[in-house]
């Protein structure tokens, strides 16, 4: 049994230098070259008898992942309390600098979460709302967003509004990206309190304009009581690993992803990164073990302290997968090797040429803005004649892996990513040729 001060002692200081052997298990395992995207797909141990277009649901460990989840594994099994407690600290904070590095911010504004699902239960839940306020999303959001904002409205008061913003995604332009920016911020009104968006859609894969609305948003609470503040919470987790921008380019002021999905991380692990004016509007929602006053003040039996937040903070406690959380830190250094520039290039050259193939078969209607400004990795379509389930069915039984989108209007979807070389995309035009 811990006593209370070895306790807090394992959950909250930093460890000492690591032991020896504690070091050589950790050596890093980065692959000698990713110069060429054969070389990237090597790190994944996919199988090659399919074409794997299945980025956007739960990723294959590359190999830098799987060898630090294994060693981190073995080493807590050999003796998992003295492990524990020579590393918790440690590397957990190497994953939340990791992900703060790759996204431009200081770490104690990042959250470490299980999932986007997660975040943004964390994040719409811990808001500091009043019951005359509102929370704005739209028709096009995840079931997610919808159901914590319901969930934040049952718990508050609060009203929910969803406004509708394109009748046919495929037929985004330039001009329909002033649109959307123009349908949210015309929704506002004086009760606004959050917009709440997803960066790219998984219904039709159309990529929203957070940057503009972030701004319009900028000039709207210029003339606002600070906690009238309209806030703009983004779950970002199919932009999140593909687009080659930092929070600070966003511009919004909460920003949840899974990370075991385009980043291609460790399975249930993510992040929720917040804003300043983020952390002073949001309440942890669940206890924290990680630099937490409350678990400090309670082990030495006094009352919490009023204080700041931090990620840190908003960080679930509780025992976790930890070698799966610890080895975020590889997946982060993976994309950083590869080049976060020739991540996000590739993946667009790849759904280009996809969009592209199927867009010239008869009887095949691409659901994903043609314009990659609109859209990001996931190529969504229908095949007349077919509905949504039975063509992800025959195409895999054709050896490529597709999925449905779980919506009112499910169709159906292609991701293709680093994982994938152009000649497999080519394949997939043929095999959905056949069935057309």
């Amino acid at each position: 049994m811990f006593s209370r001060r070895s306790l807090l002692q394992f959950m909250v200081a930093l460890p000492a230098a690591l032991a020896a052997k504690t070091t050589s298990l950790a050596q890093e395992s980065v692959p000698s070259s990713l110069n060429d995207w054969q070389a990237v797909r090597d790190v994944f141990d996919l199988s090659h008898e399919r074409v794997h277009m299945s980025a956007m649901l739960l990723s294959s460990h590359p190999r830098p992942v799987r060898e630090a989840i294994e060693r981190y594994r073995q080493a807590l099994d050999e003796d998992t309390v003295a492990y524990l407690e020579a590393n918790m600290g440690e590397r957990t904070e190497a994953s939340r600098r990791a992900a703060a590095d790759y996204l431009g911010v200081h770490p104690s504004h990042v959250a470490l979460t299980d999932s986007t699902t997660m975040g943004v239960g964390l994040a719409y839940n811990g808001l500091r709302i009043r019951s005359d306020q509102e929370l704005l999303t739209t028709d096009e959001d995840y079931f997610v967003t919808h159901e914590s904002l319901r969930l934040k409205s049952l718990a508050t008061g609060a009203g929910v509004r969803s406004i509708a913003l394109l009748e046919r995604a495929a037929d985004a332009r330039a001009e329909s990206a002033e649109s959307i920016v123009s349908k949210v911020l015309d929704a506002i009104t004086p009760q606004t309190r959050l917009v709440a968006l997803t960066w790219v859609h998984s219904s039709t894969g159309l990529r929203i304009p957070i940057r503009p609305i972030a701004d319009g948003l900028a000039e709207i609470n210029a003339d606002r009581e600070p906690d009238d503040h309209v806030l703009l919470g983004v779950d970002g987790v199919h932009g999140f690993g593909v687009e080659n921008v930092s929070f600070a380019d966003l511009g919004c002021d909460m920003l949840m992803a899974g990370c075991h999905k385009w980043l291609f991380g460790p399975r249930g692990t993510g992040i929720a990164v917040f804003s300043s004016k983020a952390l002073d509007a949001l309440r942890p929602t669940v206890p924290s073990f990680t630099d937490d006053p409350a678990f400090s003040a309670w082990v030495q039996d006094r009352n919490a302290p009023a204080g700041g937040n931090n990620g840190a903070r908003m960080t679930p406690g509780g025992f976790k997968a930890f070698e799966h959380r610890w080895a975020m830190k590889e997946a982060f250094e993976l994309h950083a090797d590869i080049g976060k520039a020739r991540v996000e290039e590739r993946t667009h050259s790849l759904a280009s040429q996809l969009k592209e193939g199927l867009a010239n078969i008869d009887r095949v209607t691409v659901r994903t803005p043609m314009d990659p400004d609109l859209s990001a990795g996931i190529v969504s379509f229908d095949i007349d004649g077919w509905s949504a389930g039975e063509a992800v069915s025959a195409l895999r039984d054709r050896g490529i892996v597709a999925s449905v989108a779980p919506y009112a209007v499910p169709h159906i979807r292609l991701t293709p990513s680093i994982r994938n070389l152009e000649g497999e995309i080519e394949q997939a035009v043929d095999a959905v040729r056949a069935l057309a």
